[in-house]
């Protein structure tokens, strides 16, 4: 008997190989508007953040009109380069394994709706997913809302869920909600800093989730 019912994957930095594209759109933009610009470093850690926090944390000092021009660079840069962004090898045929062995799976992503929904389009991974659950639709990560909505949607008790996500902010999602994760560290947050929070396993490649989560997922 599997441990898990529900397999929830962020999206970026889990899923899809875009956390270093989102980094540097984030810096083109606080250079467009001439606000200090982030290491890429910095810029990756606010990676599944939502656009507030994100401003909050790279460009403090922004009033409401600088973050609406900020916020409107950032998606210009993206909408231009955001085909650049390919699954990670070996997603698709972990998530066809997952789903062929009856595993319910959704995303929860710091990306707002309309990003998620052209990411699904374009990756063909729409069907696979039951549930989804944006930034833009709740209170944002690390807040446990994406996934008790999630939860509650698909009827899963928080004990038969479990988190796959690349930052700290989703490992923090998980203990809020109730429930386990699972780190990776090919994405936005680096192992030394997915060590600080719980995690029943540790993953440093798509190819070790996925040896994973076939034996204990």
């Amino acid at each position: 008997m599997s441990a898990y019912d529900l397999v929830v994957f962020d999206w970026d930095g889990t899923l899809m190989d875009s956390t270093r594209l989102i980094a540097a759109c984030l810096q083109g933009a606080c250079r467009d508007v001439g606000a200090p610009v982030p290491s890429e470093a910095d810029a990756l850690y606010v990676i599944g953040l939502n656009m507030a926090d994100t401003f909050d944390r790279v460009a403090p000092g922004l009033d409401a009109e600088g973050r609406g021009r900020l916020a409107e660079r950032y998606r210009h840069h993206f909408l231009a380069r955001e085909h650049e962004a390919p699954l990670y090898g070996g997603v698709r045929e972990m998530l066809a394994e997952l789903h062929g062995r009856g595993r319910r799976l959704a995303v929860a992503t710091g990306k707002a709706r309309r990003g998620l929904d052209r990411a699904l389009d374009a990756t063909g991974l729409r069907a696979w997913f039951e549930a989804t659950r944006c930034a833009d639709e709740g209170f944002a990560k690390p807040h446990p809302d994406m996934l008790l909505v999630l939860l509650d949607i698909t009827g899963v008790d928080p004990r038969r869920a479990l988190m796959v996500g690349d930052t700290t902010h989703d490992l923090e999602l998980a203990a809020n909600a109730g429930i386990d994760a699972v780190s990776v560290s090919y994405g936005a947050h680096p192992e030394n800093l997915l060590s600080t929070r719980p995690a029943v396993a540790r993953c440093g490649s798509v190819e070790e989730l996925r040896r994973w989560l076939a034996t204990s997922a």
